[in-house]
């Protein structure tokens, strides 16, 4: 026995233990610690945890800087231009820095960027910036201020880590998600939460309206705006947004399937071909809705269907009720106006209508809207009839320009009408760009259409006035 247990000291060591009940030495027991370690591992990694590990590369921190002139209050007006040689250069612009921080999500592996518009508004630089601490510039590709949308690019020598949108159409109210960003300069911060709601419309301010979001609980700052709202799935269903400061625990994101078709314009064109129906809609008044009995606040008015326009062709007429785009109410005019903004051109959508007291469903393939309709649709949204400077109509109004389009007519109770421009002025200009011509005047008005609001400089006599449409 003595030679037995001199060559087998571990088993003489646990037979002592056992008999006398001893617990055993370290050395001894550390051999299960590999399973117990395995086994505590794979309950903490949850469905919560798989979805961060693989969604997180792909999620980056977008820096922008802004330089920012301002006329010194200090100058005097009126200053003589021989004491403006002298003395001017006291005076010069003083200019200064703005920074501000947001979040991003990579979309493709060869770097394009979805972020919200407003992290990127008028930035002279933009930095990228990832969870393994690589840097890149950021190139701006094209955004939707309606939509608060913009695409940016960075270029690297390897692939990207990258997520792809899913389908926010299949969103459950009371599902776990979870917002990835960067808020108040935290990088790669992490809050989860449930959906709250869908198809959710505010109103941010008197300029802005937004339909169909995803309401949720979960923490959006704005520092995690533009950054991804994930399903338990690892799809990104949403793009976060923080626009609703004053509330607590109320964040809200745009729909991924709402993104796709807007960033699909935005990489292939550079901006957004907007869906355009050729129809005017108007809000059902408490007496209109009566008339056509239905419930106050829900569907909008049909009152003018342009010839040969899709709406047209597809076989909407004058009086026609829309009650819902795509299987969604409506309830008031900029509702309507929102969720179109949300499609492009070729975009299939399909309205739900009351005529003659039965609803019916018809589809509309969406177009863009032509250079040569834009006459006519200004006339139906801003109330403007625009034609040439001619020398007849240069010496009828006593005109000091023949650079602009001349206002021919104005349409009562119209935007223009109430503003006060009447025929005979002159517009210059439309958001900041050069009217010289018809042509200009057409494709300035197909850019505004992006705008909720229309800045013209109109020219009265020797006089330039500023004025904003709010049709």
């Amino acid at each position: 026995m003595k030679n037995i247990f001199s060559y087998n000291k571990p088993i003489c060591l646990l037979l002592t233990c056992l008999a006398l009940s001893l617990p055993l030495p370290i050395s001894a027991a550390k051999t299960d610690a590999p399973a117990n370690s395995a086994k505590s591992e794979s309950i903490r990694v949850t469905p919560v945890v798989k979805v961060v590990q693989n969604v997180s590369p792909a999620v980056v921190n977008i820096g922008t800087e802004q330089i920012i002139t301002e006329k010194n209050p200090f100058y005097p007006r009126g200053m003589d231009p021989f004491f403006e040689r002298f003395f001017g250069d006291f005076y010069e612009p003083r200019q200064y820095k703005t920074q501000s921080l947001g979040s991003g999500v990579i979309i493709s592996p060869d770097g394009y960027i979805i972020t919200n518009e407003h992290v990127i508004l008028k930035a002279s630089k933009i930095t990228v910036g990832m969870s393994d601490g690589r840097e890149f510039e950021g190139q701006m590709i094209g955004s939707s201020p309606k939509l608060d949308l913009a695409v940016i690019k960075i270029k690297a020598d390897t692939a990207l880590p990258s997520v792809k949108l899913g389908n926010s159409d299949s969103i459950m109210i009371g599902e776990t998600v979870i917002a990835i960003g960067n808020p108040f300069g935290l990088s790669h911060t992490v809050t989860t939460g449930v959906v709250s709601a869908v198809d959710r419309s505010l109103r941010v301010d008197e300029e802005r309206f937004y339909t169909d979001f995803i309401q949720t609980d979960t923490s959006i700052n704005p520092g995690n705006s533009g950054g991804p709202l994930v399903n338990l799935e690892g799809e990104v269903i949403g793009i976060n947004t923080a626009i609703y400061q004053k509330a607590e625990g109320i964040g809200f994101a745009i729909p991924s399937n709402k993104a796709k078709r807007i960033v699909n314009d935005l990489i292939a064109f550079g901006e957004v071909h907007n869906a355009w129906l050729g129809l005017f809609v108007q809000d059902l008044t408490p007496q209109l809705a009566q008339a056509f009995k239905l419930t106050f606040g829900r569907g909008v008015l049909v009152s003018k269907v342009i010839a040969r326009g899709p709406a047209d062709l597809a076989g909407l007429k004058p009086g026609d009720i829309i009650l819902q785009i795509n299987g969604k109410p409506l309830k008031a005019k900029e509702d309507y106006d929102s969720k179109i903004a949300g499609f492009t051109a070729e975009s299939k959508i399909t309205l739900q209508l009351l005529r003659d007291g039965k609803e019916k469903n018809i589809q509309v393939t969406a177009k863009n809207l032509p250079l040569e309709s834009a006459g006519e649709y200004a006339k139906q949204w801003l109330g403007l009839d625009v034609e040439e400077i001619s020398v007849i109509k240069k010496l009828f109004y006593h005109l000091e320009t023949t650079q602009g389009v001349l206002v021919s007519a104005v349409s009562k109770r119209s935007a223009a009408d109430e503003i006060g421009i009447r025929p005979g002025d002159v517009i210059r200009q439309i958001n900041n760009q050069l009217i010289k011509n018809i042509e200009d005047y057409r494709k300035a008005i197909l850019a505004a259409r992006e705008k909720d609001s229309v800045l013209l400089l109109v020219q009265r006599g020797k006089y330039g006035y500023y004025v904003t449409l709010q049709p």
